[in-house]
């Protein structure tokens, strides 16, 4: 993946990469439990707010995968017409309950208008998390997700068709067809096998 990719994109992939396949054909949740999700902040220092001091809870965990569900939702609908992962095809939320949950979960950080007075541009309000106010994570990673999603890196977004793959990645390159090389040898090796059915 490329270096470039801004804090929100990364923070907005990792979410969505918590669901991934285990190589056997079933899915491993990385958020299957708190300290799943404990463990999953703690490894993103330089992605998150203070990440060494959180501890997740039932509360947070299920937060945090009520709005990754809303997430892989809008994936899906941001690859279109291509197909989504395979992990979500059968349960996608519909656009608008992903959306509202989106919205919703970056509206947990309340916020204050602050006023900027520019010489030039006279004075203008802009908003700021509100002073002592704890920075809700699952409002930290839904406000990445909307930076991604409303940003340039979005159109690079696409769903891996590898067999058994469950993951959303970056297109790098214009022949780029899988999230990574041992997703393209099963591919292959699918295919190789399918055709010598065919012809059998």
């Amino acid at each position: 993946m490329r270096d470039s990719i801004t804090r929100d994109t990364r923070l907005a992939l990792d979410l969505a990469l918590t669901l991934r396949h285990d190589g056997d054909g079933s899915v491993t949740d990385d958020l299957a439990d708190p300290a799943g999700l404990t463990d999953w902040v703690r490894a993103r220092t330089s992605v998150l707010p203070a990440p060494e001091r959180f501890v997740a809870d039932t509360g947070r965990l299920t937060a945090v995968r009520d709005l990754r569900a809303a997430v892989r939702a809008l994936f899906a609908h941001a690859v279109r017409p291509a197909p989504p992962s395979r992990a979500d095809a059968s349960r996608l939320l519909p656009v608008p309950e992903a959306l509202r949950r989106l919205n919703e979960a970056a509206a947990r950080t309340p916020t204050v208008p602050v006023l900027d007075w520019d010489e030039d541009t006279g004075p203008a309000v802009r908003r700021r998390p509100a002073p002592g106010h704890a920075d809700d994570l699952t409002a930290a990673l839904a406000r990445a997700v909307i930076g991604f999603l409303a940003g340039p890196d979005r159109d690079r977004l696409r769903a891996c068709h590898a067999p058994r793959c469950v993951r959303y990645f970056l297109k790098d390159h214009p022949r780029q067809e899988w999230c990574k090389p041992s997703c393209g040898n099963r591919a292959r090796v699918a295919r190789h096998h399918g055709r010598r059915r065919q012809a059998g």
